[in-house]
């Protein structure tokens, strides 16, 4: 099933994201979600429920992911833009985005001694962090990366290609 394209292995992937309510509002307008759905080829579903925060499951094929990504990222940057066109604030404040990460896989995505994700900082730009402790009633752990959308798309790559491996 796996296809060979230009970013090597292409195998279907999923990625999720915690979002809060205030963020969550943008794309929470259908015509955004849809918008993003048809152009990156990704599924892209937004859990249910009236919790302060929601997951956001992104699945499909690398590149599918990696295009919504950067749609996403590329939102909230206008939302931070747009929210600041009538703030006071003379620096603009990174995009964050927080992706959940089975614990299994946090090993390996910080590296021998934090090395990998030294690299993926160093490579990227981007901050990243890896929770230290697992998400409540979870085995999972959230992974925070904030910068630019650029920055973000390039760090997302990288913990892709970590979690692929």
């Amino acid at each position: 099933e796996s296809k060979v394209s230009e970013g090597g292995l292409n195998v279907t992937l999923t990625i999720r994201l915690l979002m809060h309510g205030k963020v969550r509002g943008s794309l929470q307008k259908g015509e955004t979600v849809k918008k993003m759905r048809e152009e990156s080829g990704a599924r892209i579903n937004i859990s249910e429920g009236n919790c302060p925060e929601r997951i956001v499951t992104i699945t499909g094929p690398t590149d599918a992911i990696f295009k919504a990504f950067a749609m996403i990222a590329y939102k909230f940057e206008e939302d931070i833009t747009n929210s600041m066109s009538n703030s006071t604030a003379t620096s603009k404040p990174p995009v964050t985005l927080r992706l959940v990460v089975p614990a299994s896989q946090c090993g390996s995505l910080i590296g021998k001694g934090g090395s990998k994700i030294k690299e993926i900082r160093e490579s990227t730009g981007a901050q990243v962090q890896v929770a230290g402790d697992m998400l409540p009633n979870s085995t999972e752990r959230a992974v925070t990366i904030s910068g630019t959308p650029d920055a973000i798309i390039q760090c997302v790559k990288q913990i892709c290609v970590v979690m692929l491996e």
